[in-house]
């Protein structure tokens, strides 16, 4: 038998987030999601070297060549819209 979730009015949510109260037991996590954060797969093709290259860069900090494209790419793109 499911959980029946708590239920509020949304001005006594907002009023309890307001004030720092725990509202954590009138969310649904399973259904949470992070808009504009979905991702998407992407294809790109490397050249040999330049994979060779990210997978020593990766191993070097521990992480994999996926997120060292990643972070590198984000810090390139926040780069980007920080130049007038």
């Amino acid at each position: 038998m499911k959980k029946e979730k708590a239920t509020i009015t949304a001005e006594n949510f907002d009023r309890r987030f307001d004030d720092g109260e725990d509202i954590s037991e009138f969310l649904d996590w399973d259904s949470a999601r992070r808009p504009g954060l979905e991702p998407k797969r992407v294809n790109v093709d490397l050249p040999t070297w330049m994979i060779s290259e990210l997978d020593k860069q990766a191993s070097l900090i521990g992480v994999t060549r996926q997120s060292i494209i990643k972070v590198w790419l984000s810090e390139r793109i926040k780069t980007e819209k920080a130049e007038p």
